[in-house]
């Protein structure tokens, strides 16, 4: 049996990895006065539960000292320095890695010199030394190209340089980084590719990278893109005040990418600063997994790697140095969300817009509930029919109300779709329903108050059924409106129900991100009558709307499924990257915890692991057509999602149950 969790509120249980970039104040050409403020940036670093802690370029003698780097009396402090910093850190929990010239085989060496509990864990030399502009590397130091692998005797004992290595902890694989210089970033074909590629996870980069206009936002591109095209987490760390500002300025930035996304950035133009970030080392094995072009990749890189191992002494702090998205379907920056909105919006209507083509229909069948998916599908069906210059009368609008009807869902529906201009029904489904619950001898029939699944399923089918016979008297289609939270939880009529249509433009839309794409929609494709309609159904609660509402009370669907706030953020971690539920949970716990308690957030994820594994899959596997919207997936058996229907729940609810305390 998988080992219990030793602390469930530690992102270190969690398979997270903090790494610090530190900024220490710089003395030129003083190795001894460079290692005390490496020491004391390694405690705070240590004490504030680094695992691994990143030193600028030649962080140990400074950057910008030109021929002094050929001084003997220079590298001789210098080598004195790491001899003295690989003693003290038997007194420090995390991997420190430094910057430092060394002299090599009669050569020197712009070197990165990994250390970790007394032990010089290797040696990793610039391979790519710049000299154009105000660069000058070749003048005092040998490229890593030209030097075969080897020795160097450091604090007492050999030690491999070389830059095919990677550092791996023992009894924690994820945990594996690799290194690379400066200037090895900027160039085409990086050594980080490589050592992605053999299996590092991080890549961390000691830079002397001087600052001057636009600067900053090269080497953000650089590491974003970087983290996202290796599939790894990106910590760079460039050196700071303290440099030699004879014709040169340094910022000291510090900047910690994870899969494309900045997780964390330091002060500039400042020093003494230690910048965390923990980093999901899981995540990034897993997405590697996952992506099967990265293993296949693999055969066109080097194979040699030499892989040295260290003990991990995980920490057990329970604060969390990352920012964990409410909502991770829907951005929290207004322009990535008006964009996203603008994609998704577009995706739904070019994708309407093509099956009316291929099938040569002009006119669709829609029921519309005042609801929030209805209400969408019939805007995306307007914009659609607007662009192929189709009259909107060829849009059936259908409100059907039945027993738990609202009267201001009717309304809003009858009011959406006059102002939409498309052709409104009202086809009222209780005498049919009343039929078929008395045939069928239902105790609704007899006169009992008697409001099951069945009850239920009785009005939603006969709305399907409906809808189908009127697309065949229409001669057009069903457009389908269950969104993909819906979908996910099973939350649909199977077969002659809501679950299905001709086709479903809501297939790939979160409830999360369609009330946003609503409230997008309001403002930029539609009038501001219509927008103040959309905005009233926006205001309503969530309802299916099946049971008759007693005492002023309205069915609600949060009640039944959970707070689709957290179903769809479940929904992301699980489908998305496969996380363990505990994980999922503790997420979830980092990013709600103001608004719920934990035993809220472990029974409505219990619910979801349940409803998603165990009773909704068959659902999932007949879903009608329709597009994808968003990297978070879809749950099309055609597409991201294929499971089996005769599946269950069971490993997911007991992890989950050992992992996660009440």
């Amino acid at each position: 049996m998988t080992k219990k969790l030793q602390n469930f509120f530690s992102p270190a249980s969690h398979g997270f990895v903090r790494i610090a970039c530190v900024t220490p104040k710089v003395h030129i050409a003083d190795p001894q006065a460079n290692l005390a403020e490496h020491l004391s940036l390694a405690k705070r670093a240590d004490e504030a539960g680094a695992d691994l802690v990143v030193f600028p370029e030649l962080s140990l003698s400074a950057y910008a000292i030109d021929d002094l780097f050929t001084q003997e009396v220079l590298l001789d402090a210098v080598k004195q320095a790491v001899n003295d910093l690989a003693e003290a850190s038997k007194k420090l929990r995390p991997v420190l890695v430094a910057g430092a010239p060394l002299l090599i085989d009669g050569a020197v060496y712009n070197c990165a010199v990994v250390i970790h509990r007394g032990r010089v864990l290797g040696v990793v030399p610039k391979t790519y030394l710049p000299n154009y502009r105000e660069y000058y590397e070749r003048r005092y130091f040998a490229s890593a190209a030209d030097l075969a692998p080897t020795f160097i005797e450091l604090a007492g004992q050999p030690v491999y340089v070389g830059t095919d290595q990677i550092f791996r902890a023992q009894d924690f694989e994820a945990f594996t980084f690799g290194v690379e210089i400066c200037e090895d970033l900027w160039v085409p074909q990086t050594p980080s590719t490589s050592l992605a590629l053999l299996g590092a996870n991080i890549i961390v980069n000691l830079s002397a990278s001087p600052v001057v206009i636009g600067k900053s936002r090269a080497r953000k591109r650089l590491c974003a893109a970087a983290s996202e095209r290796m599939f790894c987490a990106y910590a760079y760390s460039a050196a700071g005040p303290g440099e030699s500002t004879t014709d040169l300025a340094w910022d000291g930035q510090s900047l910690i990418y994870e899969l494309g996304d900045l997780i964390a950035e330091g002060p500039r133009f400042t020093s003494d600063s230690v910048t965390l970030a923990d980093i999901d080392a899981d995540r990034i094995a897993n997405e590697r997994l996952r992506t099967v072009t990265f293993n296949d990749a693999r055969r066109t890189s080097a194979t040699d790697v030499t892989i040295t191992l260290f003990d991990h002494e995980a920490h057990d702090l329970t604060d969390f140095h990352r920012q964990v998205a409410r909502f991770p379907y829907v951005p929290a920056d207004p322009d990535r969300r008006d964009e996203d909105c603008y994609e998704a919006f577009n995706i739904q209507v070019h994708g309407l817009m093509q099956r009316l083509s291929t099938s040569n229909t002009q006119n669709v069948v829609i029921g519309i509930s005042g609801g929030l998916d209805s209400t969408h599908a019939v805007i995306v069906a307007c914009k659609a029919f607007d662009r192929l210059g189709l009259p909107r009368a060829n849009i059936h609008g259908y409100t059907m109300p039945g027993f738990g009807t609202s009267t201001g869902s009717r309304n809003d529906a009858l009011k959406l779709m006059k102002a939409l201009g498309i052709s409104a029904e009202v086809l009222d489904i209780r005498p049919a329903a009343k039929r078929m619950l008395l045939d069928i001898g239902h105790p609704f029939s007899r006169g009992e108050r008697v409001y099951d699944v069945n009850f239920e399923n009785v009005q939603a089918g006969l709305r399907t059924d409906f809808l189908f016979r009127l697309a065949g008297e229409k001669k057009g289609f069903v457009v389908g409106t269950g969104d993909l939270s819906e979908l996910a939880l099973g939350w649909c009529t199977y077969g002659v129900g809501d679950h299905m249509s001709h086709y479903n433009v809501n297939c790939g839309a979160p409830k999360t991100l369609i009330q946003h794409l609503i409230r997008w929609a309001a403002m930029r494709e539609f009038d501001a009558k219509t927008g103040r309609i959309l905005q009233s159904v926006l205001d309503r609660e969530i309802s299916p709307e099946l049971v008759p509402i007693e005492a002023g009370v309205i069915q609600k669907t949060e009640d039944k499924v959970g707070s689709y706030e957290l179903q769809d953020f479940n929904l992301y971690y699980i489908t998305r990257y496969g996380l363990k539920p505990s994980k999922v949970a503790f997420l979830s716990y980092q990013a709600w915890k103001d608004k719920y308690t934990l035993p809220e957030i472990r029974k409505w994820l219990e619910l979801f692991l349940f409803r998603f594994f165990t009773i909704s899959q068959f659902k999932r596997s007949a879903a009608p057509n329709g597009p994808k919207l968003i990297s978070g997936g879809a749950l099309s058996p055609r597409g991201d999602w294929r499971a089996p229907s005769d599946g269950n729940a069971k490993i997911w609810l007991d992890e989950l149950n050992r992992n996660v305390p009440n």
